[in-house]
């Protein structure tokens, strides 16, 4: 039985004066935060308040890149090239760096987002023009991976450090692959339930698909989206269940 794992959450996702998700409440539930670095959602102010809080909590920073696509909130599959995708990363990893180090931290952690993480999942060669920049940029940063795809084989290919991420709220195929949102049941509501499932993948050391397959995989962080409804009683109750079975949260181990 696994004893220790991380908890993250996609963070920083308002622009302007629009909210997205209660990000005061879940940084005193997760121990790491995934903060949009502007293109998909956020922006200076809102980068700068959620790493204010985050650095406050002694909650770990992680740059969340995306496409640049706020009116989709990155949702929406762009067609770039492996420089354009390079440079993407790069610009944005830069930002949340900057931003960290005002804040009085750093960045620990480095994590896709939406349409951008779901391509790469399947397209290595994708994969390795975005981890490739972010390594340029900080060779030892942690980089979060959907484990049993493109994604792991391109960050055990580069050496570098990685975590391996599975999703509270989300539903798997049988390849590892999330659910597409569009489909019924890819996002998950129940906090209860979601709770008893991600133990039961921490107990097994494995992802369990929809179908009931069960896909060996390294789990080193759950990730629980901040942009849902029932995002904080999910959280809560996920942190509750694993701590009374004997399951430490901690944030995520940095490189260096």
């Amino acid at each position: 039985m696994q004893t220790t794992v991380d908890l993250n959450s996609d963070l920083g996702e308002g622009f302007g004066p629009w909210r997205m998700g209660d990000d005061d409440a879940l940084l005193d539930i997760v121990t790491s935060a995934n903060i949009a670095c502007g293109f998909h959602a956020g922006d200076p102010d809102v980068m700068a308040r959620t790493m204010r809080l985050a650095a406050a909590r002694g909650v770990g920073i992680g740059a969340h890149p995306g496409f640049a696509d706020l009116q989709g909130f990155g949702r929406r599959r762009l067609t770039l090239s492996a420089e354009e995708l390079a440079n993407l990363v790069t610009y944005q990893l830069g930002a949340a760096q900057a931003m960290a180090r005002a804040a009085g931290d750093r960045v620990r952690h480095f994590k896709l987002h939406g349409a951008l993480s779901n391509m790469a999942s399947d397209d290595a060669e994708m994969a390795r023009a975005c981890y490739g920049a972010a390594l340029k940029v900080q060779p030892e940063i942690v980089i979060m991976v959907l484990p049993g795809t493109a994604m792991e084989a391109v960050v055990r290919d580069l050496g570098c450090a990685w975590a391996g991420e599975i999703f509270a709220d989300r539903a798997y195929e049988d390849d590892a692959r999330l659910v597409d949102r569009k489909l019924p049941g890819a996002v998950l509501h129940d906090a209860e339930a979601a709770a008893e499932r991600i133990r039961e993948m921490l107990g097994a050391g494995a992802i369990i698909a929809r179908s009931g397959k069960r896909i060996p995989c390294r789990i080193d962080t759950v990730c629980l989206h901040g942009d849902t409804p029932e995002a904080v009683a999910m959280a809560r109750s996920l942190r509750q269940n694993l701590e009374s079975h004997g399951i430490s949260v901690e944030r995520l181990k940095s490189a260096a």
